[in-house]
Protein backbone atom coordinates (compact mmCIF):
# COMPACT_ATOMS: atom_id res chain seq x y z
CA UNK A 1 0.00 0.00 0.00
CA UNK A 2 1.06 3.54 -0.33
CA UNK A 3 -0.77 6.78 0.06
CA UNK A 4 -3.25 8.00 0.39
CA UNK A 5 -3.96 4.38 1.82
CA UNK A 6 -6.90 2.61 0.45
CA UNK A 7 -8.21 -0.63 0.37
CA UNK A 8 -10.80 -3.30 0.68
CA UNK A 9 -11.51 -5.62 3.38
CA UNK A 10 -12.83 -9.18 3.41
CA UNK A 11 -14.51 -10.01 6.95
CA UNK A 12 -14.48 -13.73 7.43
CA UNK A 13 -15.74 -14.59 11.11
CA UNK A 14 -18.47 -12.31 12.90
CA UNK A 15 -16.17 -9.33 14.01
CA UNK A 16 -13.61 -7.38 12.89
CA UNK A 17 -9.81 -8.30 14.15
CA UNK A 18 -6.98 -6.29 15.72
CA UNK A 19 -5.01 -7.58 13.30
CA UNK A 20 -4.95 -7.93 10.18
CA UNK A 21 -2.40 -9.21 7.38
CA UNK A 22 -2.24 -7.87 3.90
CA UNK A 23 0.36 -8.51 0.55
CA UNK A 24 3.23 -7.81 1.45
CA UNK A 25 4.90 -5.99 4.62
CA UNK A 26 2.67 -3.51 5.52
CA UNK A 27 -0.18 -4.84 8.13
CA UNK A 28 -2.98 -3.16 9.52
CA UNK A 29 -3.92 -3.05 13.09
CA UNK A 30 -6.94 -1.36 14.74
CA UNK A 31 -6.93 1.94 16.05
CA UNK A 32 -7.18 0.29 19.71
CA UNK A 33 -4.41 -1.72 18.98
CA UNK A 34 -2.57 1.37 17.87
CA UNK A 35 -3.40 3.68 20.73
CA UNK A 36 -2.34 1.06 23.18
CA UNK A 37 0.50 -0.08 21.62
CA UNK A 38 1.89 3.73 21.60
CA UNK A 39 0.41 4.20 25.48
CA UNK A 40 2.64 1.26 26.23
CA UNK A 41 5.88 2.36 24.03
CA UNK A 42 6.22 -0.72 22.52
CA UNK A 43 8.89 -0.68 19.42
CA UNK A 44 9.18 -2.08 16.09
CA UNK A 45 5.81 -1.08 14.49
CA UNK A 46 6.60 1.56 11.85
CA UNK A 47 4.63 4.10 9.88
CA UNK A 48 0.99 4.39 11.80
CA UNK A 49 -0.84 5.53 8.13
CA UNK A 50 -4.93 5.93 8.56
CA UNK A 51 -6.18 3.48 6.00
CA UNK A 52 -9.60 4.44 4.13
CA UNK A 53 -11.89 1.07 4.16
CA UNK A 54 -13.53 1.53 0.32
CA UNK A 55 -15.32 -2.05 1.06
CA UNK A 56 -16.18 -4.21 3.23
CA UNK A 57 -17.04 -7.77 2.31
CA UNK A 58 -19.03 -10.35 3.79
CA UNK A 59 -17.18 -13.98 3.02
CA UNK A 60 -19.67 -15.81 5.36
CA UNK A 61 -23.35 -15.61 6.63
CA UNK A 62 -24.31 -13.49 8.97
CA UNK A 63 -25.26 -9.76 9.81
CA UNK A 64 -22.86 -7.30 8.74
CA UNK A 65 -20.87 -5.51 11.78
CA UNK A 66 -22.34 -1.97 12.61
CA UNK A 67 -19.28 -0.99 13.76
CA UNK A 68 -16.39 -0.88 11.90
CA UNK A 69 -12.99 -0.22 13.67
CA UNK A 70 -10.90 2.66 12.16
CA UNK A 71 -7.52 0.75 10.72
CA UNK A 72 -3.74 2.03 10.53
CA UNK A 73 -1.36 0.67 8.56
CA UNK A 74 1.91 -0.45 9.88
CA UNK A 75 5.50 -2.21 9.20
CA UNK A 76 7.20 -4.34 11.25
CA UNK A 77 10.96 -3.10 11.25
CA UNK A 78 13.66 -5.56 10.06
CA UNK A 79 15.47 -6.22 13.16
CA UNK A 80 19.22 -7.38 13.34
CA UNK A 81 18.06 -10.64 15.28
CA UNK A 82 19.06 -13.23 13.72
CA UNK A 83 18.32 -17.01 12.78
CA UNK A 84 20.85 -19.41 14.53
CA UNK A 85 21.45 -22.05 11.93
CA UNK A 86 23.23 -24.28 14.45
CA UNK A 87 20.33 -24.35 17.07
CA UNK A 88 17.70 -24.17 14.60
CA UNK A 89 15.88 -26.73 12.76
CA UNK A 90 15.45 -25.42 9.12
CA UNK A 91 15.47 -27.54 5.85
CA UNK A 92 17.36 -25.62 3.34
CA UNK A 93 17.99 -26.51 -0.55
CA UNK A 94 20.93 -24.88 -0.99
CA UNK A 95 23.53 -22.94 1.38
CA UNK A 96 23.34 -19.64 2.42
CA UNK A 97 25.09 -17.33 0.80
CA UNK A 98 24.56 -13.88 2.36
CA UNK A 99 25.34 -13.82 6.12
CA UNK A 100 23.65 -10.81 6.36
CA UNK A 101 19.57 -11.26 4.73
CA UNK A 102 20.47 -15.85 5.62
CA UNK A 103 17.27 -16.37 3.35
CA UNK A 104 18.69 -18.93 1.15
CA UNK A 105 16.51 -21.74 -0.02
CA UNK A 106 14.09 -22.84 3.25
CA UNK A 107 12.23 -25.84 2.37
CA UNK A 108 10.88 -26.50 5.60
CA UNK A 109 10.98 -25.03 9.40
CA UNK A 110 10.43 -27.26 12.51
CA UNK A 111 11.46 -24.70 15.38
CA UNK A 112 13.86 -22.07 15.45
CA UNK A 113 15.97 -19.78 17.56
CA UNK A 114 17.98 -16.68 17.50
CA UNK A 115 21.60 -16.50 17.68
CA UNK A 116 22.52 -15.08 21.28
CA UNK A 117 23.25 -11.49 21.25
CA UNK A 118 21.56 -10.72 18.14
CA UNK A 119 18.45 -9.09 19.03
CA UNK A 120 18.01 -5.54 19.82
CA UNK A 121 15.18 -5.78 22.26
CA UNK A 122 12.51 -4.92 19.58
CA UNK A 123 8.80 -6.09 21.02
CA UNK A 124 7.86 -6.36 16.55
CA UNK A 125 10.50 -7.53 14.11
CA UNK A 126 11.47 -9.39 11.05
CA UNK A 127 14.70 -11.38 11.53
CA UNK A 128 17.52 -11.77 10.02
CA UNK A 129 16.84 -15.28 8.39
CA UNK A 130 12.91 -15.37 8.13
CA UNK A 131 12.50 -12.02 7.43
CA UNK A 132 8.72 -13.33 6.46
CA UNK A 133 8.16 -14.22 10.10
CA UNK A 134 7.00 -11.41 12.41
CA UNK A 135 8.60 -12.08 15.61
CA UNK A 136 7.38 -10.70 18.74
CA UNK A 137 8.79 -10.45 22.15
CA UNK A 138 6.88 -11.58 25.67
CA UNK A 139 6.55 -8.06 26.12
CA UNK A 140 3.89 -7.70 23.41
CA UNK A 141 2.91 -11.02 23.79
CA UNK A 142 1.62 -9.86 27.40
CA UNK A 143 0.24 -7.12 26.00
CA UNK A 144 -1.67 -8.76 23.37
CA UNK A 145 -3.46 -10.74 26.33
CA UNK A 146 -4.22 -8.18 28.52
CA UNK A 147 -5.68 -6.19 25.92
CA UNK A 148 -7.68 -8.71 24.30
CA UNK A 149 -6.35 -8.30 21.06
CA UNK A 150 -7.90 -10.68 18.02
CA UNK A 151 -7.24 -12.17 15.01
CA UNK A 152 -3.36 -12.97 16.12
CA UNK A 153 -1.77 -16.56 16.93
CA UNK A 154 1.36 -16.29 18.52
CA UNK A 155 3.37 -18.99 18.60
CA UNK A 156 6.71 -19.67 19.89
CA UNK A 157 9.55 -20.15 17.48
CA UNK A 158 10.95 -23.01 19.06
CA UNK A 159 7.31 -24.63 18.12
CA UNK A 160 6.79 -23.14 14.86
CA UNK A 161 6.46 -25.28 11.75
CA UNK A 162 6.09 -24.72 8.43
CA UNK A 163 6.20 -27.64 6.02
CA UNK A 164 4.01 -26.98 2.90
CA UNK A 165 6.29 -29.67 1.17
CA UNK A 166 6.35 -32.17 3.85
CA UNK A 167 9.72 -33.00 3.77
CA UNK A 168 10.33 -32.95 7.39
CA UNK A 169 12.63 -31.34 9.74
CA UNK A 170 16.48 -31.67 8.57
CA UNK A 171 18.90 -34.57 9.15
CA UNK A 172 20.43 -34.54 12.63
CA UNK A 173 18.98 -31.35 13.53
CA UNK A 174 19.13 -30.30 17.23
CA UNK A 175 15.98 -29.41 18.91
CA UNK A 176 15.86 -25.75 19.23
CA UNK A 177 15.83 -24.33 23.12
Amino acid sequence: MAPPYRTELELYGKDFGDFVESPGYDLLISERFAEAFRAEGLTGLLGFHPVELERVRKMRRGPMPTLVPRYFAVTACFGRGAVDEARSRIRRSKPITCLECRSAGVDSVHGFVLEPGTWQGEDVFRPRGKRGSILVSERFAEFVQRHGLTNMKLTPTEQFTWDPLEKGPPESAPVPH
